[in-house]
């Protein structure tokens, strides 16, 4: 396949996608704000129509066609509590946009000349980035539907394999030199750029990500009512929010607990991963276990570095991608397959030379790092990616969960958020001085 017939398909896959995830929502559903946290899911679709006009129509010098639409779907002008109070198209009206948008950038992809002078078209550059966007916006809904009421969502997807657990529980990464970010990889974005020569400190990290049935260890022994787990800004925080164990989990006794999945309740699985816990439960958990979260640069050494070969990998394993349709090969629960996270230990063939365990799939992981911009960085193609997010006020996750899809997540891939948001996939693993 050409790169132009290659790019035509990623992006017909994405909508695919997009079109599944929605199907089984009423009207109702889908302009209804489930939590002021969230748009409604119709604003995400529209915003994934409006992004791909901005940037696979107007910018490669075609006419546009909905400019009045700019205002409505710009996520840096309207906080998500507010999006509902806009003039937003209805479902009908915002699937016939989006339709109407890809037919004209198929239309421009048929005639644009994929310059390798030009960076929005160098390696399909924008092509890549608008994939990317679409499929990060099917994350971001299936994170809505999370926050739904009863009876909730339901769609059609395989269980998640138990796994077995692993033999060991945490690994030793040597110190020394070790190159951070990339220069090279195709779909890479601009947080995740230039490479650089970092030289870390040896370090232990955990295989496999925290699972339920250790976290509720902690919460069993009374983890969030102990001050001395806890920081200054997160004992606050869990105070003044009144919470005593992860969102969507339920004690149904003295040691069992049940949860809420896309508004159906189903028992603990005390073998998969924990998530919906902020950074500030991993933190307190850590040190309640005597550990700390791993920093951004120990994850990706972690995940990434073939200390044999004194190489990078692009993902644990090595350089094969991960595949891009809803099943997998054996190596990372991405793409949605089962719609939840695997047992750890579900995928051995995915380890790192390191032998950590679902780096990549099952769900991001929290580090101890904030985000922010690597040296030499540049903005492209627009600040409003990653540069007005750098700072103290968002920590940084890596690693991608079951709802990412392969082609946005890489060991490289760096996401961020709140130290308070739970509502995201969100789990992590441990790490300690050598």
């Amino acid at each position: 396949m050409t790169v132009k017939e290659v790019v035509a398909t990623q992006l017909e896959s994405a909508r695919a996608r997009s079109v599944e995830l929605l199907e089984p929502l009423s009207d109702a559903d889908l302009v209804r704000q489930h939590s002021k946290l969230m748009s409604p899911v119709v604003w995400d679709l529209a915003h994934v129509g409006n992004y791909e006009e901005l940037w696979l129509v107007r910018a490669l010098g075609a006419p546009g066609f909905r400019p009045d639409l700019d205002p409505i779907y710009d996520a840096f002008r309207h906080p998500r509590a507010n999006r509902p109070t806009l003039a937003l198209l209805g479902p009908a009206e915002a699937r016939a946009y989006v339709g109407e948008v890809r037919g004209r950038a198929l239309d421009v992809l048929e005639q644009v000349e994929l310059d390798p002078d030009r960076p929005l078209l160098a390696d399909a550059f924008v092509y890549r980035m608008v994939v990317q966007h679409e499929h990060m916006h099917d994350e971001t809904m299936l994170a809505t539907l999370q926050l739904m009421d009863e009876p909730g969502y339901r769609a059609v997807a395989a269980s998640p394999p138990p796994g077995a657990p692993p033999k060991r529980k945490e690994v030793l990464v040597d110190g020394g030199p070790f190159i951070m970010g990339t220069d090279a990889e195709p779909w890479a974005l601009d947080n995740e750029r230039p490479a650089h020569q970092l030289e870390l400190d040896p370090f232990f990290i955990d295989v496999g990500p925290v699972t339920n049935g250790d976290y509720a260890e902690f919460v069993d022994a009374g983890g969030y009512g102990q001050r001395k787990w806890w920081d200054d800004e997160g004992w606050a925080w869990r105070q003044a929010a009144g919470l005593e164990h992860p969102q969507f989990w339920h004690r149904e006794g003295p040691s069992s607990w049940s949860r809420t999945r896309f508004g159906w309740h189903e028992d603990l699985p005390l073998h998969q991963p924990v998530q919906h816990v902020c950074w500030h439960e991993a933190a307190a958990y850590a040190n309640w276990l005597g550990k700390r979260l791993p920093t951004e640069a120990e994850w990706e050494k972690a995940a990434s570095w073939d200390p044999a070969a004194e190489r990078k990998r692009r993902y644990p394993w090595g350089d094969d991608e991960p595949t891009a349709s809803l099943t997998n090969l054996g190596r990372a629960n991405l793409g949605q397959a089962h719609l939840g996270p695997a047992g750890v230990g579900a995928y051995p063939e995915g380890a790192s030379a390191y032998g950590c365990v679902q780096m990549v799939g099952d769900v991001w992981e929290w580090t101890s790092s904030v985000f922010e911009p690597y040296p030499g960085f540049r903005s492209f193609p627009y600040r409003e990616y990653s540069e007005v997010f750098y700072g103290a006020d968002h920590k940084v996750l890596r690693g991608g969960s079951w709802a990412t899809h392969s082609s946005a997540v890489r060991t490289t891939f760096r996401n961020w958020d709140h130290a308070i948001r739970r509502q995201i996939f969100c789990g992590f693993r441990c790490a300690r001085d050598a």
